[in-house]
């Protein structure tokens, strides 16, 4: 099977779930061909429809073969290039980096409905939502067990950079632009992330882009 992938994505500073298989495949070094469709626009549904039968992004396309949501991207990556180790090796450990994605990936809805990701505003801190506040505080919580039992061979969930954060990395950008207050494990992790060369790859190219869609830019 040909080993050219392409990776269809909407705007990078609004799609959260583009980041993700986005971001793995640049940690991992895997070269890419990359389409932007920009959302919100009258071509958008008909453009993403050209790569993807389930007409959302992201879609990765390889070999003759579609793949479309993150998680099942992410996946497919582990299954095809396994040599770059996208879990954790350890048994413990992958079982629960592949729960607590699945987990970001079913749930957080308050906090997607509220926070909505947009790496090119930064808006002060302020009080949210109980339901917001519960969805925060699991999240952390679960960046703080997975540091503690698993994290000591660096400075992300799992030690070294797995698919767990890349399926966290949009909620690093959420908290960065929301001011979201966080303890000092929590804080030191999501600062290892948005120092990642990726990452500052990919708020540099959002930060050109020339699309705005108006309802992600309002002031909560």
């Amino acid at each position: 099977m040909t080993t050219d992938l392409h990776l269809v994505i909407a705007n990078k500073a609004y799609s959260s779930w583009s980041l993700r298989p986005w971001i793995a495949m640049k940690v991992k070094k895997l070269p890419f061909k990359e389409t932007i469709i920009p959302l919100a626009e009258t071509d958008t549904s008909a453009k993403i429809k050209q790569f993807s039968p389930a007409g959302k992004v992201p879609v990765l396309l390889h070999g003759g073969i579609a793949v479309w949501d993150s998680l099942a991207i992410l996946d497919y990556l582990a299954d095809q290039f396994f040599d770059q180790h996208w879990w954790p090796s350890d048994p413990h450990a992958r079982a629960l980096a592949r729960s607590i994605s699945a987990e970001m990936h079913s749930g957080f809805t308050h906090l997607r409905s509220n926070l909505g990701m947009n790496v090119r505003k930064t808006f002060a801190a302020r009080p949210h939502a109980p339901e917001v506040e519960a969805d925060i505080a699991r999240i952390t919580a679960i960046w703080r067990e997975c540091r503690t039992k698993f994290g000591a061979g660096g400075p992300y969930l799992f030690g070294d950079f797995s698919n767990a954060d890349a399926m966290y990395a949009p909620v690093v950008t959420r908290f960065k632009t929301y001011n979201v207050s966080l303890d000092p494990v929590c804080a030191a992790y999501s600062e290892a992330v948005l120092n990642l060369p990726a990452m500052q790859e990919w708020y540099a190219a959002a930060a050109v882009e020339p699309w705005v869609v108006a309802k992600y830019e309002a002031t909560p």
